[in-house]
């Protein structure tokens, strides 16, 4: 598996990027691919470890360990380091329908648990599989004996059986589902609402990350094997029940959409907003789809950011490109550490401390990290009445925070005398999502847990009503692209058992 030897003389070496006087200009991809030379070096590094962690599918005490796909990480790195980029395609297809997604916007948690991240940095496999993905329908050497196998291409129904199945949501899940199903010679209705499908993959994940027409792509790929496709048709009460009478089974993958918003008063002003809005308003206007709205471009404001995952670093990042005049990326807990921890022990995924690229690109535009940690805000400030400003915030009121256990939880507390006033006109609140909005379940009828979540089962995704199933986002809350993916899958299968046995 690999080169013998590589992972003690080669290097981790990181995938290109755009030079950032040329990235924060425009909305294109940053990301660039290996050349091939470098991509089977850094192959090469998989070591042939005997117990290879990085592909396990398991929660360990909450946390991830290895690809939730399962994804067969060293038969995919080996057979890269090979140059048989077909053949690694179609084994990473084995598991994971969508590498051209996962390779772009996943965190990599197979890297966390690499066994030569143990000791050294890690096997750079998300780049091996976005390179794998992009290339390996086309990069093919005909000296290297890697005949071109279709991987690349969707299967073609040519005899779908009478069963019809509706898949409600078209974002990472709600794609899965309906593609695991296609392929089973199931016919599957997609309803979007939205004018593109794709969910949060066309409109909450910036197109500087992933290309729309990627993802555009894909649909098209998964229209022309058989998969049917309802844009700008929302589910709601009034839809739902012809819905279900005209169906054999509906698959829920409506996404947690209910932004988790501080309480911070007033919040009624203009320039205060849920992180979400403004990135789908974003790529709206990058589309054409919608006009330009002043309250929510960044362009010559006071732009503060409040949380610290992926969609705040986005929120940075779509602000330095609108030119915003300051950036700050305010969080209420201490600054992560950038070593593991004894809470975080390998194999387990850590959360350290790294600078994204929204962050590198503030560092650069405007000449320090946007990040402030152990700061919250408190309240917002509107213009006076009467005067241009009011109805809208021009300040936000912050104070920092302390951390301390008592009784054996992890308590904060404000630091006295540490309050700030600091100017703000778009405040985007990035701090995740509560749950699923109401209508879907109440349109369907289904329970929901004490989280708002559609439940199911310990290990399944029947609902509690006959013929109903859900995944994703809505069924196990907000979490990352390639658990939604997992749990389409997954619901797929057990829908397609349930159908088989009627």
């Amino acid at each position: 598996m690999g080169k013998t030897g590589a992972f003690i003389t080669t290097a981790r070496k990181a995938a290109p990027e755009r030079p950032l006087t040329e990235q924060v200009q425009d909305f294109e991809e940053f990301h660039q691919l290996f050349t091939k030379a470098d991509l089977r070096e850094q192959a090469s590094r998989c070591m042939d470890c005997g117990v290879p962690f990085c592909h396990v599918a398991q929660t360990i005490e909450g946390a991830s360990v290895g690809c939730p796909l399962g994804n067969l990480i060293p038969e995919v790195n080996d057979l890269a380091y090979q140059g048989r980029f077909a053949e690694a395609l179609d084994r990473l297809h084995l598991t994971n329908p969508f590498p051209e997604f996962t390779g772009r916007v996943c965190p990599a948690v197979c890297e966390g648990s690499c066994v030569l991240g143990e000791h050294k940095p890690p096997v750079t496999i998300k780049e091996i599989e976005r390179y794998v993905a992009e290339q390996g329908g086309v990069d093919i050497d005909a000296t290297e004996n890697s005949p071109q196998t279709g991987a690349n291409s969707s299967p073609t129904v040519t005899a779908a059986s009478a069963q019809r199945v509706a898949v409600i949501g078209s974002g990472p899940a709600g794609l899965a589902a309906a593609d695991a199903l296609n392929r089973r010679g199931i016919a599957v209705t997609v309803f979007e609402g939205a004018r593109r499908a794709g969910g949060l993959l066309t409109y909450g994940i910036p197109n500087m990350k992933l290309d729309k027409s990627v993802v555009q792509a894909t649909v098209e790929r998964m229209a022309a094997a058989g998969v049917t496709f309802k844009l700008s048709c929302k589910v709601n009460e009034g839809n739902a029940a012809q819905i279900k009478a005209d169906f054999d089974a509906v698959i829920l993958c409506g996404g947690a959409r209910a932004p988790r918003m501080p309480k911070i008063n007033p919040e009624h002003l203009a320039g205060f907003y849920p992180a979400m809005r403004y990135l789908t308003y974003t790529t709206q206007r990058l589309l054409g789809e919608t006009d330009y709205e002043a309250a929510l471009e960044a362009e010559g404001k006071h732009v503060i950011v409040v949380g610290n995952g992926d969609t705040a670093t986005d929120c940075v990042a779509t602000a330095v490109r609108q030119k915003a005049a300051s950036i700050a990326q305010l969080y209420y807990r201490a600054r992560p550490s950038a070593t593991r921890s004894e809470s975080q022990p390998w194999p387990l995924y850590p959360k350290l401390f790294k600078t994204e690229y929204g962050q590198a690109e503030a560092a650069f535009v405007y000449g320090q990290d946007p990040r402030e940690f152990s700061v919250n805000p408190t309240a917002l400030i509107g213009g006076e009445a009467g005067s241009p400003d009011a109805g809208r915030v021009v300040a936000i009121k912050t104070q920092q925070t302390s951390w301390q256990m008592v009784d054996g939880k992890n308590t904060m507390s404000y630091v006295t005398g540490s309050e700030q006033t600091r100017p703000a006109d778009l405040v985007l609140i990035a701090t995740g999502f509560t749950g699923p909005t109401p209508e879907l379940p109440a349109a369907f009828g289904v329970k929901q847990d004490r989280r708002t979540n559609v439940a199911t089962a310990a290990g399944h995704y029947a609902t509690d009503v006959t013929g109903v199933f859900t995944a994703g986002d809505m069924h196990r809350g907000q979490s990352l692209v390639v658990h939604a993916i997992h749990e389409g899958l997954a619901a797929a299968a057990e829908c397609a058992a349930w159908l088989a046995a009627r």
